[in-house]
């Protein structure tokens, strides 16, 4: 890896060496190495040296073997038929007589590996779907302890997702029987975790992961992992502030709720959400909290909206051709018509929810703002208070 444009972001080299170190393992990394040049530390760690700064790159290189250059492997033979031992040993030699002798790459990566040619590198480029496996190093034979192994592929997925600023919704786990099973038992099986928006968070998907395999049953031990992100949405990441913010403890209600409904079943935990419908009344409905939540709903109305809305608009006396509540009303705004709801029908009632309204915002002396409407109910037009402003 590139790192040095990288340093101050991640508070310095020995934190961000530290960092690399840490996570480097769970995503399969077997050695770490640091080097001013990416050959010369990918030498170093073929010989098990981290640090390429103890001592100048020239004297660290000289002495390790050829093997370590991949580019000096295949002639490795030859060169240790003319005494070569050590990458010191090939570098003393003619460039004239290396030249001619060997490929122009033994050249060219001895020039890159200590620095006197330049390196070019080329951007890893990601797969448009994610699909990991994972051998396990033992059998396992209860389900909660796939976690462990589920782990290390959350965190390839979670790093592939945020190279592609992306989260995902939904993600399968499956996992392959060993070949020692029982016949009934099957080759695999699967399962499905959704979360109700897009996340790349490991830690919470492990937590979400640990509720689900808590009520999983092996049908036989298993071997290998396969996991892969079913559902991926586009995801920017949080805008930072420019003033100290105090950060919050705890987990955010999103991430609760999901807890609270892998461990209790779907249906038992929901959430209100809004949708697109011009009829207040049916702007917003309950539903379970794991389904991904609906696309934010554009106001459709021009009067403002109020902080409180009936269960059933309030039928209101008329004085004077004016509405009472609590003293006559001051019409304020409006009128604004809201009509439709012929294709929505009450299946419980056998009724359709067909409106024809005349929105008003209006003012009581006692009340404060209110919301009002006025419709026509058998051949009479009729007021009716439908919300109260905070």
């Amino acid at each position: 890896m590139e790192v040095e444009t990288s340093t101050r972001l991640f508070g310095g080299k020995r934190a961000l060496r530290d960092r690399v170190v840490a996570e480097a393992a769970d995503l399969g990394a077997q050695k770490v190495a640091w080097a001013s040049t990416s050959l010369a530390a990918h030498a170093l760690a073929r010989c098990n040296i981290e640090n390429g700064f103890k001592r100048p790159l020239p004297a660290l290189l000289d002495a390790l073997p050829m093997g370590c250059l991949s580019a000096v492997r295949p002639h490795e033979t030859t060169l240790a038929q003319t005494g070569c031992r050590t990458l010191g040993d090939v570098r003393r030699l003619p460039r004239a007589g290396l030249s001619r002798r060997f490929d122009k790459q033994l050249l060219l990566a001895l020039d890159q590996a200590y620095g006197h040619a330049p390196e070019a590198h080329h951007w890893q480029v990601l797969p448009d779907d994610f699909k990991a496996r994972l051998e396990l190093p033992f059998r396992v034979e209860h389900a909660p302890a796939l976690l462990q192994g589920a782990r290390r592929l959350l965190l390839q997925m979670c790093g592939w997702l945020a190279a592609r600023h992306a989260g995902t919704t939904a993600f399968t786990l499956c996992w392959w029987h060993d070949a020692m099973r029982h016949r009934d038992a099957g080759d695999s099986g699967q399962m499905t975790v959704r979360t109700a928006a897009p996340s790349r968070d490991v830690e919470h998907l492990c937590r979400l992961l640990a509720e689900h395999l808590a009520k999983v049953t092996l049908l036989a031990p298993v071997g290998d992992l396969e996991l892969s992100a079913d559902e991926v949405h586009d995801q920017a990441a949080c805008n930072g502030s420019l003033l100290p913010d105090a950060v919050e403890d705890g987990e955010s209600l999103d991430l609760v709720l999901e807890r609270m409904a892998a461990r209790q079943g779907p249906e038992t935990v929901k959430r209100c959400v809004t949708k697109e419908d011009h009829r207040q009344e049916w702007m917003a409905h309950w539903q379970p909290s794991a389904e991904p939540l609906p696309r934010k709903a554009k106001p459709s109305t021009e009067l403002p909206q109020p902080t409180w809305v009936l269960r059933v608009p309030l039928k209101l006396a008329v004085r004077n051709h004016r509405p009472v509540y609590q003293g006559e009303l001051q019409l304020l705004a409006g009128p604004q018509c809201v009509e439709g709801g012929w294709w929505d029908r009450d299946e419980a009632a056998g009724t359709g929810r067909n409106v024809v309204r005349d929105y008003w915002l209006a003012e009581s002396q006692h009340a404060g703002l209110l919301w009002i409407f006025q419709a026509k109910t058998d051949d009479t037009v009729c007021w009716f208070l439908h919300g109260v402003f905070g």
